[in-house]
This record gives C-alpha cells, structure tokens and sequence, in this order.
C-alpha cells in the first residue's frame, strides 16, 4: 500500500510526498532535511473527499476537491454522502473538536461506501474565505454570528481542562462496538459544545437571524463585498468572469435559504 511523508505541522500539501518504494522514502526523507515527518497510509480508490466544518455548536459535511484550484474545492453537493456516513463525518468532527476543545476547525475525511477515514483532522485556523466557500460562505458568517452572541450573552467560557479519561474510558470498552462507542463521544461532545443549550438559545433569540442573513446576501452591501474581494483576489482580465461566478453561486444559496423556509 502506496503511503504518504508529510510534515506533522504541514498545510496546503507544502512536504507532501507519495511513498511508493523504499528509495522514494529514502528521498523524501533526506529532502526534509530538519523538518518532523510522519508517515500516512494513503486510502486509494475512495469515493470522496469531505471536509466538515465546526464552528462552536454549528457543523457542516462539505464536498471538497483538493486537486482543483481554490475557487471550485467545495461543490455544492448536499446528498454525496449516505446517510450513515454522513453521521459518522460529522461526530468525528464533533468529537475531535469537543476533545481538544477547539471551537473553530475543520477536519478531513475520505470515504469509501460507508467506511470513513479521518486523514487531517487539525485545521484550527479553517479557510473561511468568501472566494474558496463561495456559496456556504453566509453560513459561515452566520454561524460565527450565532456562536460569538451566544457565548457573550450566557457567558460561557471556553474551559482549558480536557477531561480525556471520559474518551478513553469509552474507548477501552471492550463490550462495546465502533458504532456504540461513536454514540458515546457524541454524548460527550455534545455536552461539552453546549449544543442543547445553544440550540434552544438561537431559537428563542435568534430565530430573525436567518432571514436576515438572506437579506444582507441579497443587498447591495453584501454585493459591493463581491466585488471588492474578486477585485483584490484575482487578476484584472477575470474580473468580470469571478464577479459573476460568485454572484451566481451566492444568489443561488439565498434562494435555496428562502426554499428551506417557505
């Protein structure tokens, strides 16, 4: 099985090498030079690619395409996962971020079927921007919104203690399935991330902001956004096809918002 030398702090695929042989291992290492490798077996023949996203209570499952250029990395794909698998993207994501007590991150998942195989799962500095998220960019900004009230108006602190021993006292049953013990880091996770609270707090005081949030998309304002980050983004010649790119992809999500609504 073909395995991958990457930089245990590495981003963007910068160190990334295929290990296909012994002497392509060699190399790579020696090219390295200082840096701490680690070695990763790759998962060939996969069906997808996700990239789920966390912010506080807030999660996303998106399609991600790693080999296209930034602008078309997320398609808009909201049925590319079984729903079994779909569950298992977003509790690992849950857990992972309720375990190190991140509550902003984004973790990385191949699927093959209904296996799922976490590959990256430490981006706690995620890629928020408006030309690579294009259409899921509101609800990002949306859910940063919801969460940052939600914290200043309860007053809920982010704790620093980790409390592993609940994880691993999960983990070391023996009586227990990977199906069973995935329940039970979600029960932790969720306790930890607020989730019940946070939803019922958005709920009776939040409820306007989706609608809101349509609106700004759809105003002017939000216009003027798209076309000033185009314009610092990408080179004057593609412009006009980038302004129109995004326009299209953000009227389609505010469209597909009012749908959800009606």
């Amino acid at each position: 099985m073909p395995l991958y030398m990457k930089p245990f702090d590495g981003g963007a695929w910068v160190g990334v090498s295929r290990i296909e042989n012994a002497e392509t291992l060699y190399r790579a290492y020696d090219e390295s030079e200082q840096r701490l490798m680690h070695l990763q077996a790759s998962v060939d023949g996969y069906d997808s690619f996700a990239r789920s996203l966390g912010i506080g209570a807030e999660s996303i499952v998106l399609h991600f395409h790693p080999e296209k250029p930034m602008h078309e990395r997320y398609s808009v794909d909201h049925s590319f996962l079984t729903p079994r698998a779909g569950d298992e993207v977003l509790t690992i994501l849950r857990t992972v971020n309720a375990f190190f007590r991140w509550e902003l991150n984004s973790c990385e998942t191949l699927i093959r079927g209904d296996d799922v195989y976490p590959i990256d799962y430490a981006n706690a500095t995620p890629d928020l921007a408006l030309t690579s998220l294009h259409y899921y960019f509101p609800w990002a900004i949306r859910s940063l919104l919801k969460w940052v009230v939600f914290c200043c108006v309860t007053g809920r602190l982010q704790t620093v203690d980790l409390n592993t021993e609940e994880y691993y006292a999960i983990a070391d049953r023996a009586d227990l399935s990977y199906d069973e013990k995935l329940a039970g880091y979600r029960k932790l996770a969720d306790k930890q991330l607020d989730v019940d609270r946070y939803r019922e707090f958005c709920e009776r005081h939040l409820a306007h902001i989706d609608e809101l949030s349509v609106a700004w998309v759809e105003s002017p304002d939000f216009d003027r956004i798209i076309v000033d980050t185009v314009r610092n983004t990408f080179p004057p010649h593609e412009h006009e096809q980038f302004i129109a790119h995004f326009r299209g992809l953000l009227a389609a999500w505010a469209h597909d918002q009012r749908v959800a609504a009606a």
